[in-house]
């Protein structure tokens, strides 16, 4: 029986994965093989030694000690793209937010005094409409930076609404490239999109590369009448910069889902209290991911969308498996094969990825994994841990 703790609130669809005649799940559970959260900020407190594996329902991790989890061979899980609608459909409001009084013209209505006579309140709009007064996006340039699995809908999405498109991304996947339309302009470098863009929507991970990467110098590229998104992570961006930028009239407008204490109350800002993923579907489509992940993985060691270790994926040949992770340098391979040989066990199939200084293996065996094979191949120096499966 493998135990699941929960340290958020998760989505029943998700739950539901798991066969209740091989899980228990709880948020009470003191010696867990995986755990399964959201935003849940873990702490050292949480790691046991029975911890196998993280998940994480979501795309960020910023949460969880990633590197720690490397050192100690336990492999961290997201749900890349399981919430890419729900904020493409949020970049979409924000556009028509940015381009059309529609905030401004609520809040007047929503001012007037109530019981107005209709010839008045009719007369009153008419007055004062165009006061919110705004312009179409059909026409206009959006400029994509991070053309991953959000990135690319939103380019699709602003298209068939009549957008001119471009897009930049330095590290852009094959997948990624495939799923990109080939109206999408691609840019050589970010200051240029920041030149000739009228919006500028942002979807990258926080990276070293990344953090503060829309600074003073970056704004100062941009056009006064640009108006920057910020759907992404609230590092990507310097947030007193742009509040200098909104106030010194180099830039426009500001919409983003992660507000900073310095926009607060500028009226050149639009902030959202971190909504982007904040759906039903989205909460749904995460669980779900993340769950099938998890029981792959205890279940057949199999490895897909994690943050720190090699994808991996081999179908079983045998009923015995044996799941090892090592330190990536040479010879513990061979190493692990001379105690195979040594104890006459018949290698079946086999796979073997490494990642930066992790590696991973899965080795199908013809016979029953002994707990003399598990002991002999911890004791291997450079060997992380061993699982039976």
């Amino acid at each position: 029986m493998y135990k699941i703790k929960t340290l958020n609130q998760i989505s029943l669809k998700g739950l539901e994965r798991f066969a209740r005649d091989k899980y228990e799940l709880a948020s009470e559970i003191g010696h867990p093989d995986a755990i399964l959260l959201r935003s849940y900020k873990m702490t050292d407190a949480d790691i046991s030694p029975t911890l196998k594996a993280i998940g994480r329902a979501g795309a960020g991790v910023n949460n969880i000690q990633v590197a720690k989890m490397t050192e100690l061979g336990i492999p961290v899980f997201n749900a890349p793209g399981a919430n890419a609608n729900a904020v493409k459909e949020l970049v979409l409001s924000a556009l028509l937010l940015g381009s059309r009084g529609i905030l401004q013209g609520v809040e007047f209505i929503n001012n007037l005094p109530a019981g107005m006579e209709v010839n008045e309140l009719n007369k009153c709009m008419e007055q004062e409409k165009k006061r919110f007064r705004g312009e179409e996006i059909k026409g206009k340039t959006l400029g994509v930076v991070g053309l991953g699995a959000i990135g690319s809908l939103v380019a699709e999405m602003a298209l068939e609404l009549g957008m001119d498109v471009l897009g930049y991304d330095p590290c852009l996947s094959v997948d990624a490239a495939w799923r990109l339309p080939s109206r999408v302009k691609k840019m050589e470098n970010i200051q240029a999109l920041f030149a000739k863009s009228d919006f500028i929507t942002l979807h990258l991970p926080v990276l070293k590369e990344t953090i503060n990467l829309v600074n003073q110098d970056m704004l100062s590229l941009a056009k006064p009448t640009a108006c920057l998104l910020n759907f992404a992570r609230e590092q990507i961006v310097d947030s007193v910069a742009v509040n200098e930028a909104l106030n010194n009239d180099r830039l426009r407008l500001y919409i983003t889902d992660f507000p900073a204490p310095e926009l607060l109350g500028n009226k050149k800002s639009l902030l959202m209290p971190h909504i982007g993923a904040s759906t039903q579907e989205a909460e749904d489509n995460c669980a779900v991911m993340v769950a099938d992940q998890l029981i792959d993985f205890l279940e057949n060691g199999n490895i897909v969308n994690s943050v720190n270790f090699p994808g991996l994926s081999l179908e079983r040949s045998t009923g015995y498996r044996v799941a090892l992770v090592n330190r990536n340098v040479p010879k513990i391979l061979g190493s692990v094969l001379s105690v195979l040989a040594d104890m006459n066990i018949n290698v079946v199939d086999m796979l073997n990825k490494s990642r930066d200084d992790i590696a991973y293996n899965l080795i199908d065996i013809e016979s029953e994994v002994s707990d003399e094979l598990i002991e002999k191949l911890r004791q291997l120096e450079g060997v992380i841990n061993v699982r039976a499966l």
